[in-house]
């Protein structure tokens, strides 16, 4: 059964905004211990809720337990300890490179807190983009407002009761919902916005950013090629092209898209990809207990579609056993792909 994600109310956000930038400038984010404590509490607060997380992530994604331990769940941990290690050094002013023109001012970098900064994740790695930022912008002094995907309900809801129970509330608060509660969002000023996702979408981030003046950070969807030389070694080009398009069931922004490798160096690079397909899944993806799912039915549509219009021929996986109500597609493999693809 889908979990039904509570969405805040409109009103609210205001609400929310205010109440952050009110606990900002009390200056309770800036002490470094208050950073550290709350770096603490951040770790502790993934490590020992592993299991719900991973469960949380099996429901929205369909994704096996230890590709989200060894995607996102072990990473923040991880990326937590780190920067509570760092943070001491990172905060401490620094000097400035300057001409001697200036040399008697004695120059010093200090770094401030930029304010309440907005972070609105993506699905495909609804931890990893919407918690990472953020232990940086705790790391920073910074309060915080995250804004996860509605496509991910289990896992925006967990992590919108989590951050609830282990932080302060005006420090860092999670906001759910689609599109008006984003719009909302947007319509206020914040210190820094950080966004990952569509292209499409990091343009009406940025121009709404503008309106304030606001910095923006935006990491956003492109096309990722791999080259192959026919001279390199083509079992090992085989077996990292394909983890890397299997792994999340290719939805990583990084996850290789197309490839380009001389003619006489394809049929080469397709036997060694079958033969590396079968180790990874012997029985086919579709049973297999570590091949996760396309996020929605909207976009099993979308990608069933390039597989149906294709002028290629489809060598490795291929939409025959694609479900729609599971929202499988199998890794796949065309070749002598022209234009239109």
């Amino acid at each position: 059964m889908a979990t039904k994600l509570e969405y805040t109310p409109l009103d609210e956000i205001n609400q929310i905004h205010a109440r952050l930038h009110a606990s900002f400038r009390t200056g309770k984010t800036k002490p470094i211990a208050a950073r550290k404590e709350n770096l603490a509490k951040f770790a502790y607060m993934i490590k020992d809720n592993t299991e719900a997380l991973q469960d949380a992530l099996a429901k929205d994604l369909g994704r096996p337990k230890v590709e989200s331990s060894f995607l996102e769940i072990n990473s923040l941990i991880k990326e937590s300890v780190d920067v509570y290690k760092s943070v001491d050094k990172w905060a401490r002013p620094e000097k400035a490179p300057f001409s001697l023109n200036f040399a008697p001012m004695n120059p010093v970098v200090r770094k401030e807190p930029k304010g309440v900064v907005l972070i609105i994740s993506p699905f495909n790695y609804p931890l990893w983009l919407a918690l990472g930022p953020a232990i940086g912008a705790i790391a920073a002094g910074c309060a915080t407002v995250i804004k996860p995907s509605e496509l991910t309900p289990a896992t925006s809801a967990l992590i919108a009761r989590l951050i609830a129970k282990y932080l302060p509330s005006d420090v860092i608060t999670v906001v759910n919902g689609g599109i008006p509660e984003t719009t909302r969002l947007l319509d206020l000023p914040w210190g820094h916005i950080l966004y990952t996702g569509s292209g499409n979408v990091g343009k009406i981030v940025a121009t709404a950013a503008a309106k304030h003046l606001t910095p923006v950070t935006l990491e956003l969807g492109g096309k990722s090629p791999v080259i192959v030389d026919p001279a390199s070694d083509m079992k090992l080009a085989a077996r990292r092209i394909l983890w890397g398009k299997a792994t999340n069931a290719g939805q990583t922004c990084v996850a290789p898209d197309y490839v380009l490798v001389p003619r006489e160096g394809q049929d080469a690079l397709v036997k060694e990809l079958q033969a590396v397909y079968k180790e990874f899944y012997p029985q086919g993806a579709k049973d297999s207990d570590s091949y996760s799912r396309i996020i929605s039915t909207g976009h099993w549509d979308r990608v069933k579609g390039i597989l149906d219009g294709t002028n290629g021929k489809v060598v490795v996986g291929g939409g025959a056993d694609a479900d729609r109500e599971s929202k499988f597609i199998a890794p796949t493999v065309v070749k002598d792909v022209d234009a239109h693809d």
